[in-house]
């Protein structure tokens, strides 16, 4: 029988050691004391534009503002070592990640931040990153709706 998925409650400390875009940061988790985990944190239930695989330019553009605003806010001046807690805490399903909130040292929930930045949506939302995509999607999508409900 398969173990129902662990969740850490938190708060863990976590040294932040670098951005990776907007919705991930690599950290230094202090998970004992003495003893310390590097892991990469993928922030729970926002998903941030990419900055590489990206589906248009304008998402690459998102993506790297995304990504500055993390960095102002969790390592000024580009600098590690800015301190946060993690809460909530469960694996990820791929890549080694683990999946978190982030509290920024203010007490801020990092996702929060990012969608009401705009730079950021709920997770299983559809981005809006590259618009003339998404209409060229909507246009397609309806010649299609037309031509099936003119065979009926």
């Amino acid at each position: 029988m398969a173990q129902a998925q662990r969740i850490i409650p938190g708060p863990l400390e976590a040294e932040v050691l670098r951005v990776i875009d907007g919705d991930t940061v690599e950290v230094r988790a202090f998970v004992w004391p003495g003893h310390s985990v590097e892991t990469r944190v993928r922030l729970a239930d926002v998903d941030a534009p990419e900055i590489r695989r990206v589906a248009c330019e304008e998402e690459r553009e998102a993506g790297h503002r995304a990504k500055a605003l993390v960095e102002a806010l969790l390592a000024p001046e580009g600098q590690s070592g800015g301190r946060v807690a993690i809460r909530n805490v469960q694996l990820g399903s791929f890549a080694g990640r683990v999946i978190a909130v982030m509290e920024l040292p203010d007490g801020r929930d990092l996702g929060a931040v990012l969608l009401e930045a705009g730079l950021a949506t709920p997770y299983n939302a559809r981005g809006g990153w590259c618009p003339s995509l998404e209409s060229s999607l909507e246009s397609s999508l309806e010649v299609a709706q037309e031509a099936s409900a003119s065979r009926s």
